[in-house]
């Protein structure tokens, strides 16, 4: 909800990403925020308080709320802090990573429960995050099938592949990360 009504503003008036300029944004671009912001409210707001009332719609609106940041939230905990994720910094001289794209996406991303259904349901293939990095704009439909090539592309290449075979797995290996995190080592 706080990306909604605060972190989207934020980023379309400071035309920043943190401290990452955004490209200078068309016309269309302009339309297209603001035409979402408005079908956003129309439809998650406006209607369910014609339909249902202010105080229904409160609470649902909380509820969805809640229910979507948590979902976001563990996907995207089980995809990218887990024990065998990397995060390369950039070559200080150059201020380039070493990786080419592709390498990179890989090292940075982890998949989780490709081979369970309700997973890959409930998470709309967010679960197969290396190919939702590598192939953006392909439905998550195909991504069982293209889960295979980059698999046998990355051992042709000796590329390493991060998947954990169930939520679990990654789960366990989340929390072991942020113990890692937690320990700071101490150098004498």
């Amino acid at each position: 909800m706080f990306w909604i009504f605060f972190t989207d503003y934020k980023k379309y008036f400071t035309k920043k990403v943190g401290t990452i300029p955004l490209k200078k944004m068309t016309t269309k671009d302009h339309l297209t925020f603001w035409g979402f912001k408005l079908l956003h409210i129309v439809l998650f707001i406006v209607v369910p308080i014609i339909t249902v009332g202010v105080g229904t719609w409160a609470i649902g609106f909380v509820c969805y709320g809640l229910f979507a940041g948590f979902v976001l939230s563990i996907v995207f905990q089980l995809a990218h802090t887990v024990e065998h994720t990397h995060f390369p910094v950039p070559n200080i001289e150059t201020n380039k990573i070493d990786d080419e794209w592709a390498v990179h996406q890989l090292k940075t991303t982890a998949n989780f429960a490709t081979k369970n259904r309700l997973a890959c349901w409930f998470m709309g293939g967010l679960n197969f995050q290396v190919e939702h990095h590598l192939f953006p704009k392909i439905s998550h439909i195909h991504y069982p099938k293209i889960n295979k090539i980059i698999k046998s592309t990355c051992e042709e290449f000796n590329v390493g592949y991060i998947e954990y075979k169930k939520v679990k797995d990654a789960v366990v290996s989340h929390v072991a990360y942020l113990k890692q995190l937690s320990y700071p080592s101490f150098s004498h």
